[in-house]
């Protein structure tokens, strides 16, 4: 399944009116988004610290879309590049309306194993990265009285945590807070917050360093999705472009899950069930009608 066998959920130039900057967005979910925002008519600048990648996703989406993409050489950790990087987007583009939150970085580690500064990486980049640039496109809105939007990428166990990733937990709650409170507090200004939490979205980079080595043979992660499969590139990036639309111009707030409904079966206290056999539900069956 990709972008070209499953179309395009929104109609044609359904995005003509966006102007979007993608954070992270040079490799991965950002590309894939970046590409279907494209077909669908927006302007879009990717951002990331590596001009080489950068430069190459552009000449690759701008063969594939013959859209509108620049791009900035961008660590969101530092506040001046984030204010360079918005005022590149809106000289080029007259205005900036979106802003995708997608930059991050993660591993996997027992806690105990960590340094304050190992800590200190992922929570810069994923929390104050997004604070950062949350809040200079939020006060550009603002004195530009600019409608807006953000759509920050944040994870199901922003809400239930997770061991072994910690500081990604700690990082992307923040990020969750920080989407619901904007949603209400800026909403006045005619700027409005979502995020999307996905699952499992097996990307070269991220899927690397989460999962090293054989590691994914010996936990297999499909055994926690019950639709026993990741997620497509395509289907994150569909819904990303719904929210980030006028279509979804009264969703404010809101966090859409898509991982096959993977949390919810590690958050039911019997799921496990499942992998009980058939035969034995007869024999369970039996012992629970005989205590009655």
């Amino acid at each position: 399944m990709n972008i070209a066998e499953t179309g395009l959920m929104l109609r044609e130039n359904a995005l003509t009116n966006k102007h979007v900057v993608i954070t992270g967005g040079g490799t991965g979910l950002g590309k894939s988004m970046a590409e279907v925002f494209l077909k669908l008519g927006a302007k879009v600048m990717i951002t990331s610290r590596k001009e080489d990648v950068l430069k190459a996703t552009c000449a690759e989406l701008t063969e594939k879309t013959g859209g509108n993409i620049i791009y900035a050489v961008c660590d969101v950790r530092k506040m001046d590049e984030v204010e360079k990087a918005m005022e590149k987007a809106w000289n080029e583009f007259g205005f900036v309306n979106v802003w995708l939150n997608n930059a991050a970085g993660n591993f996997i580690s027992p806690t105990e194993r960590l340094s304050h500064k190992a800590f200190d990486t992922i929570v810069d980049i994923v929390l104050k990265g997004t604070y950062n640039c949350t809040l200079h496109a939020g006060k550009k809105w603002i004195e530009e009285k600019q409608s807006g939007s953000f759509l920050n990428i944040v994870t199901t166990y922003s809400w239930t945590g997770s061991g072994y990733v910690v500081p990604s937990a700690c990082a992307k709650a923040g990020v969750l807070a920080l989407t619901r409170s904007l949603a209400v507090e800026w909403a006045k200004y005619g700027i409005r917050s979502n995020a999307i939490a996905p699952g499992p979205f097996p990307t070269q980079g991220a899927w690397s360093r989460l999962f090293p080595g054989d590691l994914a043979k010996k936990i297999d992660p499909l055994e926690r999705i019950p639709l026993k499969r990741f997620g497509e590139h395509a289907e994150l990036a569909n819904l990303a472009a719904y929210l980030i639309s006028d279509f979804a111009s009264y969703v404010n707030g809101e966090v859409v899950t898509i991982d096959g409904g993977e949390w919810l079966q590690g958050a039911g206290e019997f799921s496990n069930l499942l992998h009980v056999p058939e035969p034995m539900w007869d024999e369970i069956e039996k012992a629970v009608r005989g205590k009655k």
